[in-house]
């Protein structure tokens, strides 16, 4: 019994595919367990999506405030809590597309890559609302050059997540073989209808 071998690129696509995944969820750990979800981390300034530090100048050290101070400088309670809940749960939804992903290259399955493109499309756009409305709200502190590597970890996440969303769409499974399709037609197709 000969089996034909399933063409380079088809699989070349998954795998490219995989690796992308792998190296956004690297990116959203790194970026928001690692270094805390702090987008600007200096030794004068701490601004994330758990601290607001700011220098002080009376006692010499950083001053961490919280919300009812806050709120005072034009801080949404709500809105800082929104902008956490869309970064975090970008984290979480991305986490379960190598699993659907995986079963539907194996299965031919399309309702399952389906399933992988929608966590992905969520992903993406919890993502960029979560990080636009963080910024929206602090940018009186931060500016583009103290915005440090979680900020850039959690941009280039972003871009990549569109990447990769784009290209689970541009190259969905290969249909599911039929077993006759893999059998040796010397020996012909009797045998896979028995």
């Amino acid at each position: 019994m000969a089996i034909p071998r399933p063409l380079w690129g088809n699989h070349l696509s998954f795998v490219g595919i995989m690796i992308l995944t792998a190296v956004v969820i690297s990116l959203l750990f790194y970026a928001l367990l690692w270094k805390a979800g702090n987008l600007a981390d200096m030794p004068d300034l701490r601004i994330g999506f758990y601290n607001f530090c700011l220098w002080n100048e009376d006692t010499g050290s950083l001053q961490c405030h919280h919300f009812p101070e806050l709120e005072a400088w034009g801080v949404s309670q709500i809105g800082l809590a929104l902008a956490r809940l869309g970064v975090y749960r970008a984290l979480v939804l991305t986490l379960f597309v190598p699993l659907p992903l995986l079963l539907a290259w194996c299965n031919g399955d399309k309702g399952e890559w389906q399933l992988a493109v929608g966590f992905l499309a969520m992903s993406s756009v919890l993502l960029a609302g979560g990080l636009g409305l963080f910024l929206s709200y602090v940018w009186k502190w931060v500016s583009l050059s103290v915005l440090g590597p979680g900020f850039l970890a959690l941009s280039l996440a972003q871009v990549l997540l569109i990447l990769l969303l784009m290209a689970t769409v541009m190259f969905p499974p290969r249909a599911k073989k039929d077993k006759c399709q893999l059998l040796d037609l010397s020996k012909g197709l009797r045998d896979c209808e028995g």
